[in-house]
């Protein structure tokens, strides 16, 4: 056998391992469970952090004003030190709109040691607090929801006491328009869902944690017990540091697909798209040059190798090379086309997933240079230069 079929073949045992053993990752299926109403419907505070997020504010603030929640339910919009007038366009809504209550704070920049999304998110739970609720429903400002978004996420935590969740997230399903959006948006809750299965996050004394910050149900006594936001303060992956926190504090949590929750932020540019990835990519390896070197070489092998393998035994005759190279790709190309079913998009694009892959490799050493640089995460004008992932303790 050539090393180039030596190649091909280990990358075929590493795709057939990744569509059997690493949770059946590439499913989607796992949607809010569904759940008998409560007899009783609980109180619910909605946290709405927002920076510079005049022009979304249209699409998503009414439909949270408009929820059909049959229980108590607030929502407080903590402005995150706006420049284009984020609070005055939030109270202009709800003027217009009514629905819910609506509360605008603006607590200021934050002090050191805090992002300032957790700065706001921490002053808007210290607001809704005294309202004493027993939800907390994390949203961010580019969030559009259902009207029964709300009673369907309440629903599906249930009765804590009777094998409920302690924290519901949904991944939103992300604005998919453009010719960029396209190729790169169904590719990336794909690779999310290949690094946390969501099968594995949702099962019962499971250790994978995560969650999708974008729309997250937390019971308030829950967050009191795992200290949030003041225990993953200087997170620059909110999210999961989130999800680490609430479940080794004892709490079970549940992330799924979202059906009703949809993110109205437009990345029509490859360029958008790029920031929006490598601000934080890094600080999903922990930092570390040597998990960086090792992503590089594995997204190498596995995405890269398949058609680079089919290729160079096509042009030098080595069947074997070919044959490995061929199926490791159909089986790559298989397992994505359940989330470009998802996202509605033709199946046509699922040959080019290994060119998304070779993208998001790019934009994670990009955002590795940035790092090293001094410019860590930048995000809406501010710079993280060292930023740090939530402690273990």
């Amino acid at each position: 056998m050539s090393a180039v079929a030596g190649i091909a073949v280990g990358s075929l045992v590493v795709w057939v391992w990744l569509l059997l053993g690493q949770g059946f990752f590439w499913r989607t299926d796992q949607r809010l469970p569904r759940r008998a109403e409560p007899v009783r419907w609980p109180s619910v505070a909605v946290v709405v952090p927002a920076r510079d997020e005049a022009d979304v504010l249209p699409v998503s603030l009414p439909s949270l004003l408009a929820q059909d929640y049959p229980g108590d339910a607030e929502v407080f919009l903590v402005d995150d030190c706006s420049t284009d007038g984020t609070g005055d366009r939030a109270r202009a809504l709800s003027v217009r709109f009514g629905g819910l209550p609506l509360t605008v704070v603006t607590p200021g920049e934050p002090e050191p040691g805090w992002t300032g999304k957790l700065w706001a998110v921490r002053h808007g739970i210290a607001l809704a607090r005294r309202r004493k609720p027993e939800f907390l429903l994390l949203t961010d400002a580019d969030i559009a929801h259902e009207p029964d978004s709300l009673r369907e996420l309440v629903a599906a935590a249930g009765d804590a006491g009777a094998g409920g969740f302690d924290m519901v997230s949904q991944m939103a399903r992300l604005r998919v328009t453009s010719p960029w959006e396209r190729l790169v948006v169904p590719a990336f809750v794909y690779f999310f869902g290949q690094l946390y299965p969501f099968r594995r996050v949702n099962r019962a004394g499971s250790r994978t944690a995560a969650a999708a910050g974008g729309c997250v149900l937390l019971r308030t006594g829950a967050a009191e017990r795992a200290r949030i936001p003041e225990s993953i303060r200087q997170a620059v992956i909110d999210d999961e540091s989130l999800a680490r926190a609430v479940q080794r504090s004892g709490g079970r949590i549940w992330l799924g697909l979202a059906e009703r929750v949809d993110s109205v932020r437009p990345c029509p540019r490859l360029a958008d798209l790029w920031q929006m990835i490598s601000r934080s990519a890094y600080a999903q390896l922990r930092y570390n040059p040597l998990l960086l070197a090792g992503t590089v070489v594995g997204l190498g092998l596995v995405y890269g190798a398949p058609p680079a393998t089919l290729a160079a035994g096509l042009l030098s005759g080595d069947a074997a090379a070919a044959w490995a190279g061929g199926a490791a790709w159909a089986v790559m190309a298989g397992t994505y086309m359940p989330m470009l079913g998802y996202y509605r998009q033709s199946l046509w694009l699922a040959p080019l997933l290994p060119f998304t892959a070779v993208l998001y490799l790019l934009m994670t050493v990009d955002s590795a240079v940035r790092h090293h640089r001094g410019r860590g995460a930048a995000w809406k004008g501010r710079t993280y230069a060292r930023p740090e992932t939530a402690p273990d303790s």
